[in-house]
C-alpha cells in the first residue's frame, strides 16, 4: 500500500518526499480541485517530477475539475505536459476530460477522482471499462464496503485516510456555487459547511462541519484488504503539517501497525477539528462525527520546527546504489552503478597507473566511492577487481563516482516514451431552435395529480423507491430517478424495483452515476443522463451518447450562453425551475438532530425540517434513499418570465418540484406553459446568468 501525500507547492512536495511519501499528488495550471493552493508553474512541475522520480516517488497530476468547452484546449496542453514529463498518472473528474485524455495522451494512466462519486463495485467496474487504472472511492464507505470492492475490483483502489471531510458526497455539492458562485466542482469551494446553522430554528451549531478523518488505527486492516493507495488530504496546508502526517503514516505503513496514543496525539496537535473521526469506516454516523476548528488554536511551534528541520535535509529518500569497479593495466578505468529500481549505467575514466608505493585496494576504493553525501543516493556496497600493483588517484575515483551517479540520475528521471496526439475537434451539433419541451420531476407521489397531467408535460419522473405509489397514464412518458447514492447491498432490491417499474409502465430511467449503467442493463429502459453526472462540455455529452443515453441534463452551474454554445450530440435538458440540491449527505441531519426510529421516507422524516443560516435563509431538508439527506436551496429557481431558456438549444426544460404542494406544482407548470407569470416570493435566477468561478 502506498502513502499518497499532498503537494500544494514546492516546499510541501519536498516535505512529503523527505518524510516518506510513496507518491504525491499535485496540480499545475487552473484545472485542479485546489485552485486556492499555490500549485506549480510549468517549470516547477517539470522539476518536481524529476525531483520525485529521482527519489523513487510517484507523481499524480490533478486535472480533477469540471471544464467548459473553452477550457478543454488548455486542459489538453496540461495533459500533454504531464505525459511528456513522465507523470505516473493524471487524476480526473470530468467525463469530457477523461475522453480528452484518452484521445491526446492514450498512454498516460488515468485515475478516477473521488469527485466522480464512485462508491460501489459496479461504479468501479464501469470506470475500468473507460480505462481507469485506479478508482478513488467516496469517503463515506465502511470497512466492509471497501473490503468487498477491493476483493472484486479489476483495478487499483484508493481510500481517503486522513484529513478534512466534506459533508456532501464529493462531486455532488453545489452549496458553495449556488450561494457564492464559488464552485467546489471547479476548485474554488468557500466551505459553507463550516459555518453555523440552526436545525428547525433551534439552537445554533455546526451540523455540517465534520471532524477530520483519521484511519491511523486501521493500517493493518487497510493493507490486508488490498487497498493500493492511502490518501492524505492537505494541499492547502503548510508543509510542516504535510511532513508530520506523512512521516507518521509512512512509519505505520512500513511497520504494518496501528498508531500509538502518542502518535495520535501528534496528529491532533498538527491539526484537528475537535479531534478525529473514523465513523464512516465503522459504518456508524451520528452527531459525534462533528467538530470545529477554533480560530485561535495555537500553532504547534516545536513540532513544526522539528518537522521542518527534518525535511530540509536529504535524509529520507536515498536510493540504494551498488558500484562495480574494474581497474586493469593499460585499460580505461570502468565503473558500473546499479540502483534499487534496476537501472544500470557504466562510465569510464583514465587508465590506472603503476603504484609507486602502496597499490590501491578495493577497500580503499570503496571508501572513496561510498562518499555519496549531498546526493539522492546511498552506497550499498562496492565490488570489483583491481589489477596487481595499480593505483588511481582520489580525484579520478571521485570523478568516476560523480559521473556514474549523474548518469544514474538521468536514467531514473528519464520520461517514458508516450504518444502525444492532436486534440480532436469538438462537435458542432446544435439543439432545436424552438422552445424546449417541458418536463417534470416530483419528490412525492402526492404531487402527481390529474390537473398536473392535464397540462401534458413531455415526461414525468419519480424517485425509484416511490415509483410503486404511482401508475403511469396518459401520453406523458414516465421515468424513474435512480438514487444518487446507494450501496452494493442495495442493488438486488433496486433491480427488483426497476423490474416492477418497467412492468407498471415506466419506460425511462434517470442516471446520476456510472454505477447505474450495470443496474439498468437488459431492462429496456430509455436512459436519460441526470444532473449528478455533472455535464459541462461537449466531450462529456459525447461520452454519454456512447453509453447509450438518449438525452442529458446539464449541470446547473452553466450560464445560458455556455448552454447555447455547447455542441449537442444528443438532446439536452436543463433545470429551469425549482429548489436546486445543495448537498446529499450520508449523515442524516434529521436523525442527528432528533434520533431516528424508522427509515420510512413517508414517516417522520417528511415533516418539513430545515436548516437556517446566519442570515435567516431557510434550507429545506428532504430525505433520500437509504436514510440520507438532501439539502435544498432556500430560494426557488424561477425563469418562466425570462426568454433565454427557450433560446439556447435545449430539447427539454425541467421543472423540479420538491417542497411544493400538488396545487403549486400544477400552477407553476401552467405558468411555464403559458410563457410567464409573477415570480414567487424569495426566488433566484440561480447560476443561469451569473455562472461560477
Amino acid at each position: 500500500m502506498e502513502i499518497l501525500s499532498p503537494a500544494g507547492h514546492w516546499e510541501a512536495m519536498v516535505a512529503a518526499v523527505q518524510s516518506g511519501a510513496d507518491a504525491v499528488y499535485l496540480g499545475f495550471g487552473d484545472y485542479n480541485a485546489r485552485r486556492g493552493a499555490r500549485n506549480f508553474s510549468k517549470e516547477e512541475f517539470l522539476a518536481a517530477v524529476s525531483y520525485c522520480h529521482l527519489r523513487g516517488v510517484r507523481v499524480y497530476v490533478t486535472v480533477n475539475t469540471l471544464l467548459t468547452d473553452r477550457e478543454l484546449p488548455g486542459a489538453a496542453e496540461v495533459l500533454r505536459t504531464a505525459s511528456q514529463a513522465g507523470a505516473d498518472a493524471v487524476i480526473v473528474q470530468d467525463w469530457g476530460v477523461l475522453r480528452l485524455a484518452r484521445a491526446v495522451v492514450p498512454d498516460l494512466p488515468l485515475h478516477g477522482s473521488t469527485q466522480m462519486t464512485i462508491h460501489t463495485l459496479s461504479g468501479v467496474e464501469e470506470g475500468a471499462k473507460l480505462g481507469l487504472r485506479c478508482a478513488v472511492l467516496a469517503r463515506e464507505l465502511s470497512r466492509e464496503e471497501i473490503a468487498l470492492i477491493c476483493e472484486r475490483s479489476p483495478i487499483a483502489i484508493e481510500v481517503f485516510g486522513h484529513g478534512a471531510l466534506c459533508m456532501c458526497y464529493s462531486g455532488q455539492c453545489a452549496m458553495s456555487a449556488l450561494i457564492g458562485q464559488r464552485s467546489g466542482n471547479r476548485g474554488t469551494c468557500a466551505q459553507p459547511c463550516r459555518l453555523p446553522y440552526r436545525l428547525d430554528g433551534g439552537k445554533t451549531g455546526h451540523p455540517l462541519s465534520l471532524k477530520d478523518a483519521s484511519l491511523a488505527r486501521h493500517i493493518p486492516a487497510l493493507r490486508e484488504m488490498g487497498v493500493a493507495s492511502l490518501k492524505l488530504e492537505g494541499r492547502m496546508k503548510r508543509p510542516e503539517y504535510v511532513a508530520v502526517v506523512t512521516e507518521i503514516y509512512s512509519r505505520l505503513n512500513r511497520e504494518n501497525r496501528s498508531a500509538t496514543a502518542e502518535e495520535e496525539r501528534t496528529l491532533a496537535l498538527a491539526f484537528s477539528r475537535s479531534g478525529f473521526t473514523d465513523g464512516y469506516w465503522r459504518g456508524e454516523t451520528g452527531p459525534e462525527m462533528f467538530g470545529t476548528r477554533q480560530p485561535d488554536a495555537p500553532e504547534p511551534g516545536e513540532l513544526f520546527a522539528a518537522a521542518r528541520s527534518a525535511y530540509e535535509r536529504e535524509n529520507r529518500r536515498l536510493a540504494e546504489v551498488t558500484f562495480t569497479l574494474a581497474l586493469r593495466a593499460g585499460e580505461p578505468a570502468a565503473l558500473t552503478a546499479r540502483d534499487d529500481q534496476g537501472h544500470e549505467v557504466s562510465v569510464s575514466g583514465p587508465a590506472p597507473e603503476d603504484a609507486r608505493t602502496r597499490p590501491l585496494t578495493l577497500e580503499a576504493a570503496a571508501e572513496r566511492l561510498g562518499k555519496t553525501g549531498g546526493t539522492a543516493f546511498r552506497c550499498a556496497g562496492v565490488t570489483g577487481e583491481i589489477g596487481p600493483g595499480l593505483t588511481l588517484s582520489a580525484a579520478a575515483l571521485n570523478g568516476l563516482r560523480r559521473e556514474a551517479l549523474a548518469a544514474l540520475e538521468a536514467e531514473r528521471t528519464r520520461p517514458p516514451v508516450r504518444r502525444v496526439l492532436p486534440t480532436p475537434p469538438l462537435g458542432k451539433e446544435k439543439g432545436p431552435e424552438g422552445p424546449p419541451a417541458l418536463t417534470v420531476s416530483l419528490m412525492d407521489p402526492a404531487q402527481l395529480t390529474e390537473e398536473l397531467l392535464s397540462l401534458a408535460p413531455a415526461s414525468l419522473s419519480l424517485p425509484l423507491h416511490l415509483a410503486d405509489a404511482a401508475r403511469p397514464r396518459g401520453d406523458t412518458v414516465f421515468a424513474v430517478e435512480l438514487p444518487r447514492i446507494w450501496r452494493d447491498r442495495d442493488e438486488p432490491a433496486l433491480r427488483a424495483a426497476l423490474e416492477r417499474a418497467r412492468q407498471r409502465g415506466y419506460t425511462a430511467a434517470l442516471v446520476h452515476n456510472i454505477g447505474h449503467l450495470s443496474l439498468l442493463r437488459g431492462l429496456d429502459f430509455r436512459l436519460w443522463g441526470d444532473f449528478g453526472l455533472n455535464v459541462t462540455n461537449t466531450l462529456s455529452l459525447e461520452q454519454l451518447a456512447d453509453w447509450g443515453m438518449e438525452r442529458a441534463c446539464l449541470s446547473f452551474e452553466l450560464r445560458h450562453q455556455q448552454i447555447r454554445d455547447l455542441g449537442k450530440p444528443l438532446p439536452c435538458e436543463a433545470v429551469v425551475y425549482g429548489r436546486l440540491p445543495l448537498m446529499i449527505t450520508e449523515n442524516c441531519l434529521i436523525s442527528n438532530g432528533y434520533g431516528c426510529r424508522s427509515r420510512d421516507l413517508a414517516g417522520p422524516c417528511r415533516q418539513g425540517h430545515s436548516l437556517t443560516d446566519r442570515r435567516g435563509e431557510r434550507f429545506p431538508l428532504c430525505p433520500q434513499f437509504g436514510c440520507r439527506t438532501e439539502i435544498e436551496n432556500g430560494k426557488v429557481l424561477y425563469l418562466a418570465d425570462k426568454p433565454e431558456w427557450r433560446r439556447c438549444g435545449l430539447a427539454c426544460a425541467r421543472l423540479r418540484f420538491t417542497t411544493e404542494s400538488p396545487a403549486q406544482c400544477a400552477a407553476v407548470l401552467a405558468q411555464y406553459r403559458s410563457g410567464g407569470g409573477a415570480p414567487p416570493e424569495g426566488f433566484t435566477r440561480g447560476l443561469f446568468y451569473r455562472g461560477v468561478e
